[in-house]
């Protein structure tokens, strides 16, 4: 595409980014990556051996060609989000992260309001601040006053694969919200969610589960390249207008009789 994605003043190619957990091995986690064409792969901290000192998911995945993102994937509270945020930047990964605070252990929906207490504190240090959060346009608001550099609304919960459940609530984020990207993040099962959510005008797609639990990951990741890059399409495109009644797709204006 000829467009970009730009994060934080910085530039992407693809509009979909893919994250790292659940893959049978490392080896398909990094063959799913590679067909995928993301550029940006994120990193549950608390889940990966960040000293190396046995086979690690690091190990598989080449920092020059992805922009690693760090997740707090895990934690339940703003203080251990901050926490696991700082040790992905000690450890040389990065200082962006994907800010998730967990507020519900069943649905694994969002604790909105630690969630925005946890990115005014990483702002203020320095961080680039991708939080997870619910489809709410009043949160929205305050995450963006907070700093966030982008809006991360679920489309269904965590791991479910039921789609985009919320089509209106991600139009009206989609008109509110036009200072920073809108990635839709959780839900995604198949590519046509993909391409919903970006036909619905979302900057990007975030997934994992979408990829890692097919029953063959590495094609569906390539699947889901295509899948974001035809909503991109058809989003700036322009979709013709819905009709109540039929129009012939060959006018009978001027047909000689």
């Amino acid at each position: 595409m000829s467009d970009s994605l730009i994060i934080a003043d910085r530039e992407f190619r693809s509009r979909l980014i893919v994250g790292t957990g659940k893959y049978k091995s490392f080896a398909e986690t990094a063959r799913a990556l590679e067909t995928s064409g993301a550029e940006v792969v994120t990193v549950a901290v608390r889940r990966v051996n960040l000293d190396r000192s046995r086979e690690s998911l690091l190990d598989y995945i080449d920092s020059r060609k992805y922009f690693l993102l760090p997740n707090t994937a895990g934690c339940y509270t703003a203080e251990e989000a901050i926490r696991t945020a700082r040790l992905g930047r000690e450890v040389g990964i990065s200082d962006w992260v994907k800010l998730e605070v967990i507020g519900d252990q069943a649905t694994l929906s969002p604790d909105v309001q630690a969630t925005l207490e946890a990115t005014r504190v990483l702002v203020k240090e320095g961080f680039t601040v991708l939080p997870y959060t619910s489809d709410d346009v009043v949160f929205a608001r305050r995450l963006l006053d907070a700093g966030a550099a982008t809006i991360m609304p679920l489309g269904a919960p965590i791991g479910s694969g039921m789609g985009i459940q919320n089509r209106a609530n991600l139009q009206i984020l989609r008109e509110l919200i036009t200072g920073v990207p809108l990635i839709v993040d959780a839900g995604v099962g198949t590519a046509s969610d993909a391409t919903i959510a970006m036909e619905l005008g979302a900057d990007a797609v975030l997934m994992n589960t979408g990829i890692a639990g097919a029953q063959d990951p590495v094609l569906m990741a390539e699947a889901m390249k295509h899948a974001v890059v035809a909503g991109r399409q058809a989003y700036l495109a322009g979709r013709m207008p819905k009709k109540l009644y039929a129009t012939a797709s060959s006018p009978l204006e001027g047909v000689l009789r």
